[in-house]
């Protein structure tokens, strides 16, 4: 089968990459590791008045994939998993300002306008409590205390739409880790010839090409008909293929690529927090499992 995306699906791409690469998301990324949100606050408003919010509950799961692939690539830092893809499913409506929820530990729950947890198949509003420590510096985890039930939607498609808008992520990541380490050979020189130009380099990144082009049908496929054995195998796919890329990318750019200052880190961090979220990758590879014996 053949899939591409309508003129409409790819003017929004269009629309999105322009707004993003306009914006200094780095920096924004790395302030709100530092408890500065200004500019990640501001980021989001811009993207909600771009109909981000708002695409769970009145697109399809193809233009949340297209979103998510652009927030992953440019690395923008908020709970954009739990207030755009969870919570409009599972409410049954779009977040009013910014929504978390625990998955098991609420992301940015410090300032989120509402948060929530789901247990034992009901969704509860929480407060947030104790705050932990991510890989990904601009990832804040908090434990949340229960409180009252409220009435929810189908939270099993809620998670589903959550764990294929995190595929998304680390696509968009993967592939702005594997574009950074092109450029980065092609300019890189070592004994008087780009590094780039030694086989064993190309080798790398074309399985890190072969790894993302192979998760991409994954995702869109999923988006077509989202069931839970296809969204689990988008998020194998994407977080082994973008896993891919940051151990290449940092293998590549050599030294330089392990201290923090340098902009890879932003994209290295969030992949290996990504990879774990909304479902580790033996969990999802358990779930396929148990969709296949049961067939």
């Amino acid at each position: 089968m053949r899939f591409e995306l309508t003129t409409d699906q790819r003017d929004f791409a269009a629309s999105l990459e322009s707004l993003l690469a306009a914006a200094d998301t780095v920096a924004a990324a790395r302030a709100w590791a530092d408890g500065d949100h200004d500019a990640g606050l501001k980021l989001w408003q811009r993207l909600a008045e771009q109909g981000v919010t708002m695409l769970a509950t009145e697109a399809t799961p193809v233009e949340v994939c297209i979103a998510f692939e652009a927030l992953g690539r440019h690395a923008v830092p908020g709970p954009w998993v739990e207030s755009a893809a969870y919570l409009p499913v599972a409410l049954g409506r779009e977040v009013e300002g910014i929504g978390t929820v625990a998955a098991p530990r609420a992301l940015d729950a410090d300032i989120a306008d509402e948060v929530y947890v789901a247990v034992d198949s009901a969704l509860h509003t929480a407060t947030a409590g104790a705050a932990y420590v991510s890989v990904d510096r601009s990832r804040h985890l908090f434990d949340v205390t229960p409180g009252g039930t409220v009435e929810h939607g189908d939270l099993a498609a809620a998670y589903d739409l959550a764990v294929l808008a995190t595929a998304a992520q680390l696509l968009g990541a993967g592939e702005r880790v594997l574009a950074d380490a092109v450029t980065y050979v092609k300019q890189r020189k070592q004994f008087g010839r780009e590094i780039g130009s030694y086989q064993a380099i190309k080798h790398h990144l074309a399985d890190v090409r072969i790894a993302l082009d192979f998760a991409r049908p994954l995702v869109f496929g999923a988006a077509l008909d989202p069931t839970p054995r296809s969204v689990s195998a988008a998020k194998v796919a994407c977080a082994d293929a973008a896993y891919l890329a940051s151990r290449t990318g940092l293998q590549v750019h050599g030294a330089i690529g392990y201290t923090q200052e340098f902009d890879l880190s932003v994209w290295i961090t969030r992949i290996r927090a990504l990879v774990t979220a909304w479902g580790t990758p033996a969990e999802h590879r358990a779930r396929i499992l148990s969709t296949l014996v049961g067939a």
